[in-house]
């Protein structure tokens, strides 16, 4: 297993839409880990480039990572709200596509990288068997005890355990917004509930930006911690200026489905604030609102754009990626000492 072979537990997140390069996710696995580069949004032909150029830079084990297609959702969830950005916002056409799923499948099974996760549900047993048929591992993210059973049963080799302090969209296998009244699972409880639950390695994320989070995560059974936000800064990534300045900035977070029409962290703005009702429907609402996210970039406007970050994006440094990863293993180890040289009295 590839967990068996990194020199530390730490995982690079994928992270869509611009952070995720090659060079980011090869400087984590030269340092040790495993870096990922993030296929969604992307054609299966670009991702084909980024993987070259990723085998050109490291010969260390990396992954790929995939959204999982969902069921376009009706016209008439969504349209009153894209007419309503369009009365103050540039708007693009709403529409559905699997991200090219199928086409990124076939690819893979000819690239045989060392692991493929997936986010926003689960590969059917079938398409699994095809990855495994090619060499690589599966790794499917989960929010929840029943998303996890899912994955096991469908032959998932390794489980994501997601937080709700994670940044960026959330793995939920179905998003609907009656499921909101109720609290997501943050790390620790899930970790915990997982361990009990489920017989394969658990990868931990959602808020982990120091050696201490590395160390806890990995005292509470997770076999390795996964960490997206904390390398935003750092020079490999392709994280847009705007975001690169704003996680500086001790801006609260919440989650969100303005922007994309999926469930999401991010800092809070006006337009998160002013859209709370907005609906479930990705990627539909991802594509209506990319004119507006690419002018509010352009214009540098915080309030109009989405800033996705977890809740410890403060701690986000800009030292190279491998630095990170060695200061993240080095934290780790002292603060797994620290907690072991505390006596504990019996009873």
């Amino acid at each position: 297993m590839v967990l068996d072979e990194l020199r530390t537990p730490i995982v690079l997140a994928p992270m869509a839409g611009g952070p995720s390069t090659p060079e980011l996710a090869a400087a984590v696995s030269n340092a040790g880990g495993l870096g990922f580069l993030a296929a969604g949004y992307l054609s299966a032909a670009d991702i084909g480039e980024r993987i070259s150029r990723t085998r050109e830079l490291t010969e260390a084990p990396f992954g790929v990572n995939l959204f999982a297609p969902a069921a376009p959702t009706p016209t008439a969830e969504y349209e009153s709200y894209v007419a309503q950005l369009a009365r103050e916002f540039p708007v693009g056409e709403p529409r559905f596509d699997n991200d090219d799923w199928n086409a990124k499948l076939e690819l893979l099974e000819r690239e045989r990288v060392r692991v493929v996760s997936c986010t926003f549900g689960c590969p059917s047993a079938a398409e699994i068997a095809r990855l495994h048929g090619a060499g690589s591992e599966v790794w499917v993210t989960v929010t929840s005890v029943a998303e996890a059973r899912v994955a096991v049963e469908a032959g998932a080799d390794v489980l994501i355990a997601q937080g709700s302090e994670a940044g960026g969209h959330r793995g939920s296998y179905m998003d609907r917004p009656e499921d909101d009244i109720t609290d997501p699972l943050g790390l620790f409880a899930l970790l915990q509930l997982l361990t009990a639950a489920a017989s394969v390695p658990i990868v931990a994320a959602g808020g982990i930006a120091t050696g201490a989070g590395v160390a806890a995560v990995l005292t509470a059974g997770a076999a390795a911690a996964q960490v997206g936000t904390a390398f935003l800064r750092c020079p490999e990534a392709g994280t847009a200026p705007l975001l690169r300045d704003a996680i500086t900035l001790d801006t609260p977070t919440m989650l969100t489905r303005a922007f994309t029409g999926r469930r999401a962290r991010g800092l809070r703005n006006r337009f998160m604030l002013e859209h709370l009702d907005a609906p479930a429907a990705y990627p539909e609402i991802h594509y209506a609102t990319a004119p507006l996210r690419a002018a509010a970039r352009a214009e540098g406007n915080p309030d109009a754009v989405n800033l996705w970050a977890g809740q410890t994006h403060t701690l986000a440094g800009e030292q190279p990626a491998g630095e990170l990863v060695r200061q993240l293993s080095e934290g780790a180890k002292t603060a797994l000492e620290k907690a072991l040289s505390r006596r504990i009295q019996g009873c």
